[in-house]
């Protein structure tokens, strides 16, 4: 990369496949729950309770998707449905205390493996990525920086 001018669509495809490499390193058994599985129960916990529809645009999946992870976290005993207050025709999930302890145990197994992956990375290169990660967040919840300073205020 030219150290005048950053070349995007690079970084891009480097990012997506360090990204993607990450993420294959750092699954656990498959007897635990899937990513998308954790992503939708982690949403539902913090901005909950939402409806269906609600839930799969945050998670960017289709409704039929999502209605497959609604019913095995409620299978699971992760969510509880309760009637949507605004229209009766609909209905809102929200995590349960099982649920939440799911998050939080699928947060720190992911959060130890990616720790093995890096304890060997000298501290320079740790630090470089503790510097990355304000903008990483932003891209991942996709806000700009404009947007991202905006709802601080």
């Amino acid at each position: 990369m030219s150290t005048r001018q950053t070349d995007r669509t690079e970084v891009a495809a480097r990012l997506a496949g360090a990204v993607g490499r990450i993420n294959r390193r750092a699954r656990t058994d498959s007897a635990s729950l899937g990513y998308g599985i954790i992503s939708a129960l982690a949403t539902i916990q913090a901005h909950g309770p939402l409806r269906p529809g609600d839930l799969s645009r945050i998670e960017v999946v289709t409704k039929p998707t999502m209605t497959r992870i609604l019913t095995e976290l409620e299978q699971r005993g992760f969510i509880a449905r309760e009637a949507d207050p605004t229209d009766g025709r609909a209905f809102m999930v929200s995590a349960t205390e099982d649920g939440i302890a799911a998050v939080e145990e699928a947060r720190s197994r992911r959060t130890g493996l990616v720790a093995e992956l890096i304890e060997e990375l000298p501290a320079d290169d740790v630090a470089a990525i503790a510097q990355a990660l304000d903008a990483l967040e932003r891209v991942a919840q996709g806000r700009t920086a404009q947007e991202n300073a905006s709802s601080d205020r």
